[in-house]
């Protein structure tokens, strides 16, 4: 695998996504460089600051102000969704600031879903949209974050058609983090004495096993060279965002444990 010829490729996840912090600290010290990013909701987040030029401590500062659940929820009482976009949008302002998607040191594919035909949309450089607005499209999960208008279309989250956007990748080597992949789900049934317990547990278990079908079929139809990192992270929620140190830590390791690259 080329040190700096591939594309880095992270995917959904919500506080799941902090284990790509992991992965990008050991990509930092093997002084490996993406030649491209392609992000999906957590994983476009992370992945446009990497693309600005961020570096893995300064991603990991800014991702802890959302260990505090009010630093970025503010909840709405109108529109279709539970929580209103004005926090979350300063914070972003604050980091992308007026950079543009052509702006990003490293070529960058956010992956979003078009709300109003379903389609998937792919910002890049050829589209003329601040950083920050892409992300706050590619992050929308519906009912839960504010979708998001650019130029009179609704956007939400990208999950809903690729979370794990390697159909996106131009080079012919992908790096991949999948954090709701094989890993991310029990193979046993759950067994709590609540039943509410268990039906929570089903239906976030049932989201998982979508996502990770829907990527699976990707993968499958895939004509290029893949090495994908699938973080454990079956025994955390994707609202888990105060777990941002153990999340963190699910990533470190596995570049060279998984890929045996230890010598590049």
């Amino acid at each position: 695998m080329n040190k700096n010829n591939f594309t880095l490729v992270l995917s959904g996840g919500g506080a799941l996504g902090i284990a790509h912090l992991g992965v990008l600290h050991d990509l930092e010290k093997k002084g490996m460089i993406p030649s491209e990013i392609v992000g999906t909701s957590m994983g476009g987040i992370i992945g446009a600051c990497l693309a600005i030029g961020m570096s893995e401590k300064e991603i990991y500062e800014e991702i802890k102000s959302f260990t505090g659940i009010f630093n970025w929820i503010k909840f709405s009482f109108s529109g279709n969704a539970v929580v209103d976009n004005d926090k979350i949008a300063k914070i972003f302002d604050t980091i992308f600031k007026d950079r543009k998607m052509e702006d990003a040191n490293i070529p960058l594919k956010l992956i979003a879903t078009n709300l109003h035909n379903g389609h998937k949309k792919v910002f890049t450089a050829d589209d003329d949209v601040y950083i920050k607005d892409a992300v706050l499209s590619t992050m929308a999960i519906p009912g839960i974050f504010e979708e998001h208008i650019i130029g009179g279309e609704t956007y939400g989250d990208g999950f809903l058609c690729e979370n794990l956007g390697v159909n996106e990748a131009k080079s012919d080597t992908i790096l991949a983090v999948d954090v709701l992949g094989n890993h991310s789900f029990e193979k046993a049934m759950p067994d709590n004495f609540f039943k509410t317990s268990n039906v929570l547990e089903m239906f976030e278990r049932s989201i998982r096993l979508l996502i990770y079908n829907q990527t699976r079929t990707s993968l499958a139809n895939l004509n290029k060279t893949i090495q994908l990192i699938e973080p454990e992270t079956k025994e955390y929620k994707t609202f888990q965002f105060h777990k941002d140190k153990e999340l963190r830590a699910l990533g470190l390791g596995l570049l060279s444990r998984q890929l045996n690259i230890n010598s590049l």
